[in-house]
């Protein structure tokens, strides 16, 4: 295995061959296109730049496709044509197609007459396209007239939003673009307003141009553009009628529910707002695979709503896997499987029961680690204790109620976590996912202390009151937003999130009823509470490009930091911050990375290195090779530090210092591959260290002859990419 991937790596880098070489008489390879706007340098080449027939069409990264040269290590059909990636042949005829496509769009943006030319650049049999732009004349908006049904109440409305039209159109510069903009603003306001049958096909522009000025004749008719005026209908206020709810028989789901849900009600005005309310609310169940809503015509102002609903499977599994190794025979497997149902008391309640385990174990010895954990939830789709009404957003949070207990046998100790949490959880307006947990409890208690592992502890305070008996009592938030929701994303997407956790304030201002220990904390049923404040914040974004999305660029970064006060004097251990893994820095194993320039603890015999600082940086290749397999090549940056530490050398070592951080930076890179079958991505990569603080200062950037020695890379499996 590792001389396959070194193999793949050196011949990635030795390109001995060209990019042409299986081009044949005539036929170039385009290297690139560019746009260059001619008479204004502040005008966004990306405008147009999309509307290029043949752009990105073999995944070059400014200019650069390493498989390519794969690709061209064969003149016939075979392994590297179906590893490589072909080169893209320039075709004549699809650059008077992007003129054409260049120049539509120029319009529609309000550039009127622009110029659109090309001019190549042949360099041996490979070529470049330069498409010179000539913006044509803008016309601003100098006045506008509306022509609008003269009747109440549909004049009064419409009238009383005509300042509004006037901020956005007066002024401003005549396009396709802008107008379109305007229908789909003005009718979407007017809908909810009880104007059902209005829509953008009633809108029509006309602009005059003449003398100089333009005047803008703004209408809206009582038919639609293309229609005949004899069968217009006057453009009404209506309300709704009949509304009627339809799910399949054998579904036990109680009404009172989707009546709560439900916020069109007959006799109310109608509202486009309140329809696509209804929508979401019902939709956010997750018991529908389909929910329909249509909207009838009774009469000239009564409109019935009939609300179909198709259900989706009521339960099923959900099953995690991830593994790693690395040369010194250490494994890693985690594995994560849960039952759930979606409809446990027949009004859309959520019941989760989830079982996660990590097991570490060497083969040639009896080292190991065992870890495995139950957990239980319910989600209620309201917020307990208070009525529908009061929500008036598509959104209502939901009330959740967890309990975990997980059990941890390590050789050096054994521990119990039996955790709590009671919290509310949904998306606002602007798609952000939110949990917010009131209430989060953690009681710790460890045992089985090995003695060799107790003197450390005793000759390390910081380390002793990070491994010590605890109650952990608090408060969480976590903010999380994502572009898609797919499984497996398509497209260019990008996600953020936020995760904050305070704990110990309110238990503190109880400490005159508690017991003190003979370190000085205050205890309670003989444990100290633990006090500190905890943030998390990632950021990561993806770009897809070529025909099929056949290649992408991932990209990641994330900060993290916890600081203890008040009754602890470090953070607890599983509030701490590791390195390592099948999603972090995948060089290491997880948590055998830091913190700062540490090498590994010796008191641990299987890798525990954690810190209270982290920070990282993650970049990602992605292609598609053949069937449903893809490739990666990536690269890590990152490491973890102690914000508090001892005055000791070791103390020091893994210390964050803001002038030297920096310096003792991990990375690494290396290779993967992945088996995409759309509702699951199976992963496997393979890491190895570039550089490493922890060895000798002038010796932690390894070569390329040791990166396959000792422990210096290491192997991950997963599912689903990393970020």
């Amino acid at each position: 295995m590792k001389r396959l991937f070194l193999s793949a790596a050196l011949c990635l880098l030795l390109f001995s061959c060209s990019t042409t070489r299986v081009l044949q008489d005539g036929q170039y390879r385009l290297e690139g296109n560019t746009v260059t706007i001619t008479d204004d340098p502040e005008f966004p080449a990306s405008e147009v730049s999309n509307y290029i027939r043949q752009n990105d069409g073999d995944g070059s990264v400014l200019g650069f496709n390493p498989f390519i040269y794969v690709y061209n290590w064969s003149k016939k059909d075979g392994l590297w044509h179906k590893l490589g990636t072909p080169p893209l042949i320039y075709d004549e005829a699809s650059v008077g197609t992007s003129i054409t496509n260049i120049s539509n769009r120029l319009r529609y943006l309000g550039y009127y007459d622009s110029k659109v030319d090309s001019t190549t650049t042949r360099n041996g049999k490979k070529i470049k396209v330069n498409y010179l732009v000539t913006l044509g004349k803008r016309l601003p908006i100098d006045s506008i007239v509306f022509e609008v049904p003269d009747y109440r109440p549909f004049a009064e409305d419409f009238n009383a939003d005509t300042a509004v039209v006037y901020s956005l159109l007066k002024g401003n510069y005549l396009s396709e673009k802008l107008l379109e903009e305007e229908t789909v603003r003005s009718s979407a306001r007017m809908r909810d307003l009880g104007y059902y049958s209005l829509n953008k096909a009633n809108y029509s522009f006309e602009a005059d141009t003449l003398g100089g000025h333009t005047l803008l004749k703004y209408r809206v008719r009582e038919y639609e553009r293309g229609q005949n005026q004899n069968v217009s209908q006057p453009l009404n206020k209506y309300t709704i009628g009949k509304v009627s709810i339809s799910m399949p028989k054998d579904l036990k789901f109680r009404e009172s529910v989707l009546t709560g849900l439900n916020t069109v009600k007959p006799g109310d005005l109608y509202r486009e707002s309140t329809v696509s309310t209804t929508y979401d609310r019902l939709s956010a169940l997750k018991i529908f695979s389909g929910v329909t809503i249509e909207m009838s015509q009774a009469d000239s102002s009564v409109v019935d709503c009939s609300i179909n609903l198709t259900r989706s499977p009521m339960q099923g599994f959900k099953v995690n896997l991830e593994g790693s190794s690395n040369s010194s025979g250490l494994m890693g497997i985690s594995p994560q499987i849960s039952y759930f149902h979606k409809n446990i008391f027949h009004g859309g309640e959520w019941l989760n029961l989830g079982f996660n385990g990590n097991f570490q174990f060497k083969l040639d010895d009896d080292t190991k680690a065992t870890e495995f954990g139950f957990s239980s939830g319910i989600s209620f789709p309201r917020f307990l204790g208070l009525p529908y009404s009061w929500f008036r957003r598509s959104s209502i949070p939901r009330t959740e109620m967890n309990l975990a207990f997980n059990y941890q046998n390590r050789p050096e100790y054994a521990r119990n976590i039996i955790s709590m949490n009671y919290g509310y959880s949904g998306t606002t307006r602007h798609n952000v996912s939110y949990q917010l947990y009131p209430l989060s409890i953690n009681f710790v208690k460890l045992y089985n202390l090995d003695d060799a592992f107790s003197t450390t502890l005793n000759k390390n305070p910081y380390m002793r009151y990070s491994y010590q008996d605890h109650l952990d009592a608090g408060v969480g938030l976590m903010l999380y937003y994502n572009t898609s929701t797919e499984i497996v994303p398509k497209g260019d997407y990008y996600f953020r999130r936020l995760s904050v956790d305070v704990s110990g304030n309110v238990l503190s201002l109880f400490k005159k009823f508690m017991s003190v220990n003979e370190d000085g904390f205050y205890c309670i049923g003989g444990s100290p509470y633990a006090q500190y404040i905890r943030g998390e914040y990632s950021f990561g974004k993806t770009w897809r490009r070529g025909q099929n999305d056949e290649y992408a660029i991932a990209t990641r970064f994330l900060i993290g930091a916890g600081y203890a006060y008040g009754n602890s004097s470090a953070l607890p251990f599983e509030k701490q911050f590791y390195a390592g893994g099948a999603s972090s820095m995948r060089g290491w194993q997880a948590r055998a990375l830091g913190p700062g320039y540490s090498a590994e603890d010796e008191a641990f015999i299987i890798p525990s290195q954690t810190g209270d600082i982290k920070l990282e940086m993650n970049a990602e290749y992605r292609f598609k090779l053949f069937w449903k397999l893809e490739g990666a090549a990536f690269a890590d940056v990152g490491n973890v530090w102690n914000l508090k530490y001892e005055d000791t050398a070791e103390g020091r070592l893994g210390a964050f210092q803001l002038n030297d951080f920096y310096n003792s930076l991990a990375a690494d890179w290396g290779l993967g591959l992945r088996v995409n079958l759309d509702f699951i991505l199976l992963r496997v990569d393979f890491g190895m260290k570039v550089l490493d603080p922890s060895r000798a200062e002038g010796n932690r950037l390894l070569g390329l002859k040791e990166w396959l020695r000792g422990s210096n890379n290491a192997i991950h499996f997963g599912i689903g990419y990393p970020f």
